[in-house]
C-alpha cells in the first residue's frame, strides 16, 4: 500500500466519502488518510471541507438509525479541531453553477470543487476520479495512490 504525502502547509480538502473512509475505518482509505489527520493533528495543515460533506454523512447513519454513528459525525464535524466546514454560500453557489456546466458534474460534487477553490485548498482529497475535470483543483484520487 503507498503513503499519502501532505503537504507541508495549506489547506486540504477532504470530500465527504475520504471523511467516511477515516470515521468508520474503511480499508484500504482509512489507513491511507492517516498522514493527513495526523499533520492536522499537528497542524501543519488543515483540513477542511463543504458544510455539504454533514449532509452527506449522515445519511446512513440517519437512515439506519445507527444514533451513535450519528453522534460521532455531529461531534467530529462540527465541535473538532481537526476539521472545518466551509459553509455554503452565493459566492460558492455561483462558482459551484461555473463548475458544473464547465465540466458536467452533479450539484453536490460540484459544491465541493467550488468550495476547495474558494478555500485555496493545495490538494483535494477524493475517490472520484470525475473531480480531476475541474480546472485547477489539486486533486489526489485515493485508489491510485500506490
Amino acid at each position: 500500500m503507498g503513503r499519502l504525502v501532505p503537504p507541508a502547509s495549506g489547506n486540504v480538502y477532504v470530500d465527504a466519502n475520504c471523511i467516511i473512509y477515516s470515521v468508520e475505518k474503511v480499508a484500504p482509505y482509512a489507513e491511507r488518510l492517516r498522514p493527513i489527520w495526523e499533520a492536522a493533528a499537528a497542524g501543519s495543515i488543515r483540513v477542511v471541507s463543504s458544510e455539504v460533506s454533514l449532509l452527506e454523512t449522515l445519511v446512513r447513519p440517519l437512515k439506519e438509525g445507527n444514533r451513535r454513528l450519528e453522534q460521532f459525525l455531529l461531534a467530529f464535524l462540527l465541535g473538532s479541531n481537526e476539521v472545518r466546514l466551509i459553509s455554503v454560500d452565493a459566492g460558492i453557489l455561483v462558482r459551484a453553477a461555473r463548475v458544473r456546466a464547465e465540466t458536467g458534474l452533479k450539484t453536490p460534487d460540484a459544491i465541493h470543487a467550488a468550495t476547495a477553490l474558494a478555500s485555496e485548498c493545495v490538494m483535494f482529497l477524493t475517490n472520484d476520479k470525475d473531480f480531476e475535470r475541474v480546472n485547477g483543483l489539486p486533486v489526489t484520487v485515493l485508489s491510485t495512490v500506490v
